[in-house]
Parts: structure tokens; sequence; C-alpha cells
């Protein structure tokens, strides 16, 4: 798997921008773009609260793009609040600042960067419930740190 870093803040705005105004092509829509999203969210948008919002964004955009958000496909709300607060602690613990394609980058480069991260903390079987698309479930694994 290649994971894409954005070369620039612009790059990421762009992104962000596509995405909630739901022109964002479906492929754009990686892992490495969940994460730039949150990052863009987190420091960008003191007007929303992730945890909050990015649920009903990405539950938009999935429609937008012909997907359908049910119990085995679609938005997944203990990943997303994983991911968020994974992000959340990350960008907290940046002892100098950043551009964002830098924090983007530095986030990426870590156990986020794998698209199985989570494995480490959930078994495949509990995170992929219906139970665990429709609402957080903790993780049966190891604890989370986040």
């Amino acid at each position: 798997m290649t994971t894409i870093y954005y070369a620039s803040d612009a790059e990421i705005e762009t992104l962000c921008a596509g995405f909630t105004d739901l022109t964002l092509p479906k492929e754009a829509w990686t892992h490495a773009a969940h994460f730039a999203g949150a990052i863009w969210l987190l420091r960008c948008r003191p007007d929303m609260v992730a945890e909050r919002d990015m649920p009903g964004m990405i539950r938009r955009y999935n429609e937008s793009v012909g997907g359908v958000n049910s119990d085995t496909s679609g938005y997944h709300e203990t990943i997303t609040l994983a991911s968020i607060r994974a992000a959340r602690a990350f960008l907290a613990a940046e002892t100098a600042p950043r551009t964002l394609h830098e924090s983007h980058a530095a986030l990426m480069a870590g156990p986020c960067g794998d698209k199985d991260w989570l494995l480490a903390y959930w078994s495949h079987g509990r995170l992929m419930s219906a139970e665990a698309r429709r609402t957080w479930v903790e993780p049966d694994v190891a604890p989370f740190p986040f």
C-alpha cells in the first residue's frame, strides 16, 4: 500500500473542500484522506467539534458518491471516533508548530498510517460488527490509549 502524503496545506484544503462540498471523487477518499480531514477539522475549523460533526459529514459524503451507510458498509462510528481521538492526541503532543501537511505526514509515518492500525486494539470481528458501525464499542484486544 502506498500512503498518500499531501505536498502542501493547499492540497489538504482542496481535499477537504471537495469532501465538505461533496465534489471529491470517491477514489480520493482514502485512509490517508480521512486523517487529513480529521487534522484539518481539528486545526482549521474551531467552529466545529470533530466528534460531533465528522460523522454526519462522512455519512453525507458516502451517500453523495453512491454509497450506503448500513450495518455492513459506509460510515463506521468506532473507526471514526478512534481516528479522531488518535489525531487529536497526536496534534496535542506536537512540540513545535507544523503545517497541516507536515502534521499529516508525521501522523501517517506512525502506526496510524497502516489502515489496519486499529487491530492492535480490537479483534477484526468486533471492529467490523454492526454494533461498532453504529456506536462506539470498547476494544477487546488491548486498551485504547486515546
